[in-house]
């Protein structure tokens, strides 16, 4: 437990000093990518699948650097970057001279680049959806209720979880910490609605509702990386902060509330047309 405090005390504290400065932003935004993307290729390759692994990582970098620069030389550029790496993917497995599981280690390599770089890019997209201040207001609302959750499941669950939620999936995940996730999520945001724009005209009922939502969308992420997990055999994804995990165990909840939330405020930003 000492060692989950410091590194969360030091992970915040980094938090913030990078949400203020973009250049720490983008810097802390490459070192987790490129960590969770090497736990996930090295347990991936552990499991004997036989992913590009060094590629992967390379593009993984690409994604949120082009989307810290505004790179967008299309309309639909995401879409087309995919098909590229996919070809260039198919280009080297012809290179090889074992098939074996050929088309296990394109999906795969594929699906790390996606599940880890693309959607946890959509940090920046938030951080720069409004400008200045309010778009670090933005990132520090869905950060501050997706990590309430997580932190609401664990000492909630630690405590009085009695009753497990998916123990297929995640043996120590109970309903009990599930219901606490939602109510930290909840209690967070509706703390946190000063940092939403006043414009938006949210309410106090929708704020809680979005704590909620997000919140519970963010549980889904730590689910899915659990699964991935109990697939691979492991408890965590890394060792790389002590008492907490990997960076992959670290940003999972992100993964799928930071694209949700983005994709959200749009809408309504787009209605009130700030």
């Amino acid at each position: 437990m000492k060692d989950r405090i410091f590194s969360s005390v030091v992970i915040g504290f980094i938090t913030v000093v990078a949400i203020f400065n973009n250049w720490t932003f983008i810097a802390v935004q490459l070192a987790l990518t490129i960590g969770a993307l090497y736990e996930f290729f090295y347990l991936t390759k552990k499991k004997g699948i036989p992913i590009y692994s060094y590629t992967g990582i390379l593009v993984g970098c690409f994604i949120p650097i082009s989307t810290f620069m505004r790179f967008a030389p299309t309309k639909g550029w995401e879409l087309l970057f995919v098909v590229l790496v996919l070809l260039t993917i198919f280009l080297m497995q012809f290179t090889r001279e074992d098939n074996d599981k050929a088309l296990i280690g394109i999906s795969t390599t594929l699906f790390g680049i996606l599940y880890v770089s693309w959607f946890f890019s959509f940090l920046i997209k938030i951080r720069f959806l409004l400008p200045g201040i309010a778009g670090v207001k933005l990132l520090g609302f869905i950060i501050l209720v997706t990590k309430a959750g997580d932190v609401g499941a664990l000492l909630v669950g630690s405590s009085i979880g009695k009753h497990p939620l998916l123990p297929r999936i995640s043996p120590k995940k109970t309903i009990e910490g599930c219901l606490g996730s939602f109510g930290a999520s909840m209690l967070v945001a509706f703390l946190s609605r000063s940092l939403l724009p006043v414009e938006a005209g949210f309410t106090v009922s929708q704020i809680i509702l979005m704590g909620a939502f997000f919140g519970g969308i963010g549980q889904l992420g730590d689910m899915s990386e659990s699964l991935i997990k109990r697939d691979f055999n492991v408890k965590d994804s890394g060792k790389m902060l002590p008492g907490l995990g990997g960076a992959l165990d670290l940003i999972d909840s992100l993964l799928f509330s930071g694209p949700a939330f983005y994709f959200y405020m749009c809408s309504v930003l787009k209605t009130v047309s700030l």
